[in-house]
């Protein structure tokens, strides 16, 4: 879908902001960027619809190059949302979702019925909000009306460089939620910028984190916390070798649930309450929470926010998730 090939941007004083990249990124995947401030993952994104050029190197959507498009083509075909929401303040919610399809001249039809689709798509009722105008909209319906701009039509990729990170907590929780959803249901390819590592474990498919313009690990949220290749990712996700090796106590971290149809879900993976971390994590590796029993009752569900907070060693009162 998206491959860097020894990809480099340079700027003028001769400093790299990336090095040598090399990087491929999945059809439909969920892949999250992240690194300390100035570590490249803002640049690699904006290569990746040219708002930066490349200086080096070759970059491919596709399998065909970047420099072949046109670049109102390729930015019209890249949904993109950034953390200052950008919505045009004179403009109704339904005529800021639909300013590409304008563009690309959908008719009037097939663009009203696209923003009721995309609007009951995350729970904002069309009779309600299509004829609000941003001001009238918090700021996290604001930030959900920002992601419908970038799917209204129908990008095959889209770029979020840190969506939510000016938003209050229970907000930025509920758009990470709803963007769990959003992507099970509409398979698109999200490159995700994030300076927070338990949003990047809580969202990514895949998680890519850079140092100084270089990549230092890629792997699945279970990987990175499994089996950091050195001791800057350890101390960047912050785990301790302990909390990685030790078994757990599962029902200390347990979340009950009251309802009876779960012993039905055979789509939700079962690990019983004697479990071992490793046991856990490989049930959660394709899942977000797998059913805990005991004595062949269910006794509720373990999440991937449940197991992040106790392997970050994060307390529950204090963390974002």
């Amino acid at each position: 879908m998206i491959r860097f090939e020894q990809v480099s941007k340079k700027f003028t004083n001769d400093t790299y902001a990336v090095k040598s990249l090399d990087l491929e990124i999945n059809k439909g995947e969920f892949f999250v960027l992240i690194g300390p401030s100035g570590c490249g993952k803002t640049t690699t994104l904006k290569m990746i619809n040219q708002l930066i050029s490349l200086s080096e190197g070759t970059l491919w959507i596709n399998n065909k190059k970047i420099s072949q498009y046109d670049i109102h083509e390729l930015r019209w075909n890249i949904g993109y949302v950034l953390q200052q929401i950008a919505l045009f303040p004179h403009l109704t919610i339904a005529e800021n979702i639909s300013v590409v399809p304008e563009l690309k001249k959908w008719s009037k039809e097939k663009i009203s019925e696209r923003v009721d689709e995309l609007l009951n798509m995350v729970g904002l009722n069309p009779i309600q909000y299509r004829n609000r105008k941003p001001h009238e909209l918090s700021g996290g319906q604001q930030q959900r009306v920002g992601v419908l701009r970038a799917l209204a039509a129908d990008p095959d990729i889209i770029l979020m460089d840190e969506p939510f990170s000016a938003l209050d907590p229970i907000s930025r929780e509920k758009l990470q939620k709803d963007m769990i959803k959003l992507h099970q249901n509409i398979k698109k390819t999200i490159i995700f910028v994030t300076h927070d590592i338990q949003e990047a474990l809580k969202l990514g498919d895949r998680i890519c984190i850079m140092r100084e313009g270089k990549i230092e690990q890629i792997g699945t949220p279970q990987d990175i916390i499994n089996n950091p290749v050195n001791e800057f990712v350890k101390d960047f996700v912050g785990i301790k070798k302990k909390q990685r090796d030790e078994d757990i106590d599962i029902e200390k971290i347990i979340r009950p649930i009251a309802d009876n149809n779960l012993h039905a879900n055979t789509s939700i993976n079962t690990v019983q309450v004697s479990a071992s971390l490793k046991q856990i994590l490989s049930a959660l590796a394709n899942n977000e929470e797998v059913k805990v029993e005991k004595d062949g009752n269910v006794m509720g569900v373990v999440d991937r926010k449940g197991i992040i907070k106790y392997l970050a060693n994060v307390e529950g009162e204090k963390s974002i998730l």
